[in-house]
């Protein structure tokens, strides 16, 4: 049941950021608003390289789930904690709600932390 339940949380996860990264390649200014932090004078290079971030740990995640297994995904997943991490300070920081940055980023880390210790207990 844990492995189960673990597995699934990341794949959920993982395909959740691949989704995002897709948005923010076919609907930026959109994508951007729902980050926390509109796009107004930011250049549509910028919004397409977070696209691309996004769509690659996705896949990275999907990868080390099917050929290498739980414990390399658990240590990814805690490593990539730190993005949701960093994405609620750049949203403080650039006049973003408190609401998004800890109701958005914040409890993403702590869900993505949560998909780590359940993989490391698998």
């Amino acid at each position: 049941m844990l492995s189960t339940v673990a597995y699934s949380l990341a794949v959920v996860l993982n395909l959740f950021v691949l989704f995002i990264g897709g948005r923010f390649l076919f609907a930026p200014r959109a994508a951007a608003a729902g980050y926390g932090v509109p796009a107004e004078g930011a250049g549509g290079a910028y919004l397409t390289v977070k696209g691309l971030r996004d769509g690659a740990y996705g896949l990275l995640g999907l990868a080390l789930l099917a050929f290498v297994g739980a414990e390399a995904e658990a240590w990814y997943m805690l490593v990539v904690a730190l993005l949701p991490l960093g994405d609620t300070l750049i949203v403080l920081r650039n006049g973003g709600t408190k609401a998004v940055a800890f109701g958005i980023h914040f409890a993403t880390a702590v869900v993505v932390l949560i998909s780590a210790a359940l993989l490391f207990a698998v």
